[in-house]
Formats: structure tokens, C-alpha cells, sequence
């Protein structure tokens, strides 16, 4: 069976390597364009995320595992969760929501925050990567098509660009990525914050990735001012020496996402889609691609 996936994102990449290891002929469609995919935090956190949907749990257990066994320089270093004193709410809130974590001192894991915060939830058995390394190692060796329509087969993995087809409605996002050579983290930590809640993850050498804001929006427009304030101040309040980084990259992209915010495999007028993964890429994209998987090989077996 040859099989065509148009879009090379987190989900058509990852729908390439597993049709491929089950023996069809793939062939990527992508017009070159650097989508959401690129500009993600690349956090493999089926516990934290279970915060704000518990379905992800169960499905993204075994991400961390695919990626490792895939891309280079995958690290398994855990997830620390963080409120600032006014905020020991969240964090208790945050607790009571999620399972696979343990109290600790942040400075124990995290010298670098030993005077600033005491308490925190360490969730152990995740880990993080970096999006743009990791898609780029996967697009290797990958046979490319002019053609979008060749295949016996089509998979669409446009993400929100596949909005002609699909009940989609974009939810963009917003990142900064700062120099702080005088911070030292080595995992990625989670500030909770009832109105801006961050995130940052290390890429090494004092680099880190700031994210994201979760907007209801269609604008693919630069990074607003009032995101990259929020951002900063944030970052600010994690470690005050973020006040002296540069700012060596701003981006923003369009999630897709269903209504009901879980992504899906179906068949829609002749031609498969795996799309709808909101903020779950890297952690739903090789489950998803599986049970993309387990649909064809079905579909042949019956026709059979």
C-alpha cells in the first residue's frame, strides 16, 4: 500500500515513521512551511497535562519511549511544578489533579532556585525535547512528492491549515526564546499562576524556551506586546536574572483543536485525518499515529 501524508509536522512525521515500520510505502507532502509543530516546548508530560485533560493520561504514557527510541538527545529528567508564595494555592490545587509526583525542596533538584522557592512537585517519569531537532531527525531519509494526491491512500496532517475539511478552530500560541547564561535548569519547570501560568524549558548552553499563551483566536500575527510582557514577567518571578536575557527568538502558531479538545483519526470523503491535537503534539502524536496504524492494516485485512 502506498500512502501519501500530506503536512510534515509532529503528526504527519510521526504517521510516516509508524506506517513505514508496518511496511507501507510512504511518501511525505509538505510545502516547506514551518508550522506549530516548530514552535512547541516539546514536553513529554502525560502526568501534568492530565491536569487539564485527564484522557491524555493513559494515551501519552508511552511517548517518552517512542521518542527516545527515535530522535537523539531526548532527556529524561522530570517535570517541576512551582507556585510563588501568594500563589501556594495552585500548586496544592495542581496536586490534588495529578498523580505521579512527589513533594520536594525545588533546590534539591534545582540550586538555582533554592532561595526562591521551597516547595514543589517533582513528576519524574517525564522528560522534554527539542521540537525542531527532533521533527528534523524524523524527516530524514523520507521520501518527498510533489504530488499530494499520489498514494493509494491519503493521510491529512495539515494541522489548522486542513480547516476546509475539518470542524477545526485554532487556539494560538506564543513563545519567546531567551539567552540567560547566568541560569542554570536542567528540566523543564512549570510557574503556576492562576492568570499566566508559564513554562519554561532548558535547550542548553543558558538557552530556554518561554511559553505559552492560550488564546481563542485566528490572528497568525507576530507575538503580541502584552504576551511577551506576561511571558517576562512570569520568567521574572521564576528567577530574576531571566531580567538580564536576550531575547533571541519571539514566534506564534495556530493549534488545531476539535471542540472537544482531543484529537482524532478518522475517515473523512475518501481521505484519513489525524489532526486536532491542541497542545498534546509530541505527547499524542505517535499513539495517534498507531492507531492510524491499526485503521489501515484493518481496512486491508477486510477488504481482503
Amino acid at each position: 500500500m502506498r500512502v501519501s501524508i500530506l503536512g510534515a509536522g509532529v503528526a504527519g512525521l510521526c504517521a510516516a515513521h509508524v506506517l513505514a515500520a508496518r511496511g507501507m510505502d510512504v511518501v511525505l507532502c509538505d510545502d516547506g512551511r514551518a508550522g506549530a509543530s516548530t514552535l512547541a516546548g516539546g514536553m513529554i508530560a502525560p502526568w501534568c497535562e492530565a491536569e487539564v485533560a485527564p484522557q491524555v493520561l493513559e494515551r501519552g504514557k508511552t511517548a517518552l519511549d517512542w521518542w527516545v527510541a527515535r530522535v537523539p538527545g531526548v532527556a529524561r529528567r522530570g517535570t517541576l511544578v512551582l507556585a510563588t508564595g501568594r500563589d501556594r494555592g495552585e500548586l496544592t490545587r495542581f496536586a490534588a489533579r495529578t498523580l505521579g509526583h512527589q513533594s520536594v525542596a525545588a533546590g534539591d533538584l534545582e540550586p538555582a532556585l533554592a532561595d526562591r522557592f521551597d516547595q514543589a512537585l517533582f513528576f519524574a517519569d517525564e522528560g522534554h525535547l527539542d521540537p525542531v531537532k527532533a521533527l528534523a531527525h524524523l524527516r530524514q531519509g523520507l521520501p518527498l512528492a510533489p504530488n499530494p494526491r499520489q498514494g493509494d491512500v491519503i493521510v491529512d496532517c495539515r494541522g489548522i491549515a486542513a480547516r476546509d475539511q475539518l470542524p477545526l478552530r485554532a487556539v494560538r500560541g506564543e513563545m519567546l526564546v531567551l539567552h540567560a547564561p547566568d541560569i542554570n535548569l536542567s528540566r523543564p519547570i512549570r510557574l503556576l499562576h492562576p492568570r499566566w501560568p508559564l513554562y519554561v524549558v532548558p535547550r542548553g548552553d543558558g538557552i530556554f524556551m518561554l511559553g505559552a499563551t492560550m488564546l481563542e483566536s485566528d490572528d497568525p500575527g507576530p507575538v503580541t506586546a502584552r504576551s511577551v510582557i506576561d511571558l517576562l514577567n512570569a520568567a521574572y518571578a521564576l528567577h530574576p536574572a531571566f531580567a538580564e536575557a536576550r531575547v533571541l527568538k519571539t514566534g506564534a502558531g495556530l493549534r488545531p483543536a476539535f471542540a472537544d479538545n482531543l484529537p482524532r483519526v478518522e475517515r473523512w470523503g475518501g481521505v484519513w485525518h489525524l489532526n486536532g491535537l491542541y497542545r498534546h503534539g509530541f505527547l499524542l502524536a505517535p499513539v495517534l499515529a498507531q492507531e492510524l496504524a491499526d485503521a489501515l492494516i484493518g481496512g486491508m485485512a477486510h477488504a481482503d
